[in-house]
């Protein structure tokens, strides 16, 4: 029985439109939050395209007045099971070209205009209820539903309590100050105490100032977020609001990465078979045009080419690596100079590294079913999913010591590795020889095959879906209606 009703906001939801985690977990917390007695609608904006696999769309709500004039609010439930609200805004959202970008790749111009329609409409769902779904509490989701928050608060009385989630703080939604009229904020809303950020207005900051509760996808996260070096001028309004401030990590969606059952690999195994890995291993090898050779370990990198995940590290210690005998599968897209650094070292290194620059999901699970290490350079990471699959899958996680992949990788020292604690390998983040004395360790746990399985198979039990992280949000809206 549903004895609570929370409206997620967010400009992505897997299975319907993802760039990243952001997508992947607005898009399985509803179902997680269910088994908590939660009920979970979730408002997107209806981007071109996004009609396969709903059912029952129908008009739910009419308004001739958001930012960018008129629109109509749809009614709709995937085939996946997700309860959802569109915002069908054609001149705002149905054009070619992801989320926030055209085709060609640049932002798109009234971006503002864009989100602040999404924010306001999520608002006035949440105030007004429709669809015989009164709600209890807003959850907005990063920058481009930062003004949900503040519309709501900025409105009038009563209203329901609000949540913004972080799920990265590099990202922030900043927009001239002139934007302010055609976005509908009030002039009062403009100063330090409000929307305005280094004299523009931020999304971001705007979620974080006006929400009741703030939460972000890792608990280390939450601390560094806090302090100068990584809160990207936000520390000091995130210290202020610290009581209100709370890390969760996210979880994975175990029915989706389930090595026992994914379409994706060549063989399925669980934690009492790990020698079916080798046919996946193989597949890899082929499909990156490898050299086969079982007696050297197979690393994998999965992302994208952005500073944050720390490529370029992973790209000067490469020649080390090598010449351990290691080799090195990427899988990612983004910075054309990384890319084509990356396709040089293929040229140099025939045979030891491969890659395929895209976004693809069945090589993404069968690096996963088949990788021996995974390497997580990150200089920053809020909280992080790839290493999370990597531990389901029995590959073994070598993270850079900072934000969700501190807190969900066990370090393999003597101690933990003492009491069959450690799932993977930390190392310093931001440096490469940081990365340098990780992937040393790597080779040398590598050589004592024992110690290595029990990587795996301790990794591989794991608690990492979603059953922690939605009980505590289940706690937190609970916490926010009683308030």
């Amino acid at each position: 029985m549903n004895d609570l009703r929370v409206l997620s906001v967010a400009s992505e939801c897997s299975p319907l439109v993802r760039t990243g985690g952001l997508g992947e977990v607005v898009g399985s917390l509803p179902a997680a939050l269910a088994r908590h007695g939660i009920a979970m609608r979730v408002l997107l904006p209806r981007y071109r395209g996004l009609g396969p696999g709903l059912g029952d769309v129908r008009e739910v709500a009419h308004w001739t007045d958001l930012p960018g004039g008129e629109g109509r609010l749809l009614r709709a439930r995937h085939a996946c099971g997700l309860e959802l609200y569109l915002l069908d805004m054609p001149q705002l959202f149905d054009r070619p070209g992801g989320p926030y970008r055209d085709a060609d790749g640049h932002d798109h111009p009234d971006n503002a205009l864009r989100f602040a329609a999404l924010g306001m409409a999520a608002a006035r769902i949440a105030r007004e209820g429709v669809a015989g779904f009164p709600v209890d509490v807003l959850h907005a989701h990063d920058w481009q539903a930062g003004l949900a928050p503040a519309f709501l608060a900025l409105g009038p009385e009563p209203r329901p309590k609000s949540l913004f989630t972080i799920h990265n703080l590099a990202y922030q939604g900043w927009f001239e100050a002139a934007w302010l009229p055609q976005l509908q904020l009030p002039p009062a809303s403009f100063s330090i105490h409000g929307v305005e950020y280094y004299g523009g207005i931020g999304f971001l900051k705007a979620g974080l100032f006006y929400a009741d509760r703030i939460t972000t996808v890792s608990p280390t996260y939450a601390r560094e977020i806090a302090t100068p070096a990584q809160g990207m001028g936000l520390d000091g309004l995130l210290r202020a609001r610290a009581a209100d401030l709370e890390g969760i990590l996210n979880g994975l969606d175990t029915t989706v990465w389930d090595p026992t059952a994914d379409r994706f690999l060549a063989e399925t195994y669980d934690a009492g078979c790990l020698e079916l890995r080798q046919e996946n291993r193989r597949v890899l090898e082929r499909r990156f045009r490898l050299e086969a050779d079982h007696g050297s370990p197979l690393f994998a990198a999965i992302g994208r080419l952005v500073h944050q995940k720390g490529f370029d590290l992973l790209l000067a210690r490469l020649p080390s690596l090598v010449a351990r005998g290691g080799r090195l599968i990427l899988l990612a897209s983004g910075d054309p100079e990384l890319e084509a650094a990356f396709k040089e070292a293929v040229r140099r290194y025939p045979g030891q590294v491969g890659c395929i620059f895209a976004h693809d999901e069945e090589v993404a699970h069968q690096i996963q079913g088949g990788a021996d290490a995974l390497l997580v350079p990150s200089r920053f990471e809020p909280c992080g999913l790839v290493q999370l699959a990597a531990l389901r899958y029995g590959c073994v996680p070598v993270v850079a010591r900072t934000g969700g992949l501190a807190d969900t990788v066990v370090d393999a020292s003597p101690m933990a590795l003492a009491r069959d604690a450690a799932t993977g390998i930390q190392f310093s983040a931001g440096d490469e020889w940081g990365l340098e004395i990780g992937l040393q360790r790597a080779f040398e746990l590598w050589r004592r095959p024992e110690l290595w399985q029990r990587l795996q198979t301790v990794g591989m039990a794991e608690p990492v879906g979603w059953e922690r992280p939605a009980a505590a949000y289940a706690r937190l809206y609970r916490e926010l209606v009683a308030a």
